[in-house]
């Protein structure tokens, strides 16, 4: 017998079968579905416990506080007195409120505001309550006694730098020293709040030129920064049409 020349042939290895196309296990899409529901579920929980928390915390802390402060003030002995104060839930905090209205409608009259600045006279003249007194005093008529454009508008301005826009709550007009050395600009306060915490931010004087205002209220600009910006307000064209961002 004679050998061909040719090649030796060998067998061809068998392909291994087509498999089909992989197909997400059902285990995944249950997973994924429990954990929308969950996320979904905290979105809707977390804002009312921490509501709820800070309510009771306010209630039974400084409310509290409060109530039993002027309990003990009011004279003793008095059994009608006492069956009274007990028998009202928050007696002392009504007492509170009353007497805080009291003295605001007694230093608007002319006898109130003398007497108001003899205190004050005598206030001054001791070195570390001067200062307390100062520093809350100016605070709080800066919280509450301001023009009514303090806080009730939001816009935008480039912070840190050019080309970088951050949400900005209007503070009000330049005031003092500050708007007498720059009076040649148009100056205005604005509050540019650290995400997520608002408490903490930035106090700055820019001019009214470079701050753009949004239609946004307050309460949903905070929600943005609250939320990181993952919450934000629809918006409303003049034409009537709405838009999310």
């Amino acid at each position: 017998m004679t050998e061909t020349d040719g090649p030796k042939t060998e067998p061809s290895e068998a392909k291994p079968p087509m498999t089909a196309p992989l197909v997400r296990p059902r285990k995944q899409r249950l997973l994924s579905g429990l954990r929308s529901s969950f996320i979904a579920g905290v979105v809707v929980a977390a804002p009312l416990a921490i509501t709820a928390y800070i309510v009771y915390w306010f209630v039974t802390g400084p409310m509290r506080n409060l109530d039993l402060f002027v309990r003990n003030m009011l004279p003793a002995g008095d059994s009608r007195l006492e069956t009274i104060t007990h028998a009202i839930p928050g007696f002392g905090v009504l007492v509170a409120i009353a007497a805080i209205l009291v003295l605001g409608a007694f230093t608007k009259n002319f006898v109130g505001r003398a007497l108001i600045r003899t205190g004050e006279r005598f206030l001054d003249r001791m070195p570390v309550i001067r200062n307390l007194h100062r520093f809350f005093k100016n605070v709080f008529e800066t919280a509450l006694q301001k023009s009514a454009r303090s806080f009730k508008e939001v816009g935008l301005i480039e912070y840190p730098r050019k080309g970088l826009w951050a949400l900005a709550f209007v503070i009000g007009e330049a005031q003092g020293e500050v708007r007498y050395r720059l009076s040649d600009k148009d100056l205005m306060g604005v509050f540019v709040p650290t995400v997520p915490n608002p408490t903490s931010g930035f106090l700055i004087y820019v001019p009214r030129a470079d701050f753009t205002p949004l239609a946004m209220s307050i309460e949903d600009a905070a929600k943005v920064v609250f939320s990181l910006g993952l919450v934000v307000p629809e918006f409303f064209r003049a034409r009537g049409r709405r838009e999310k961002a």
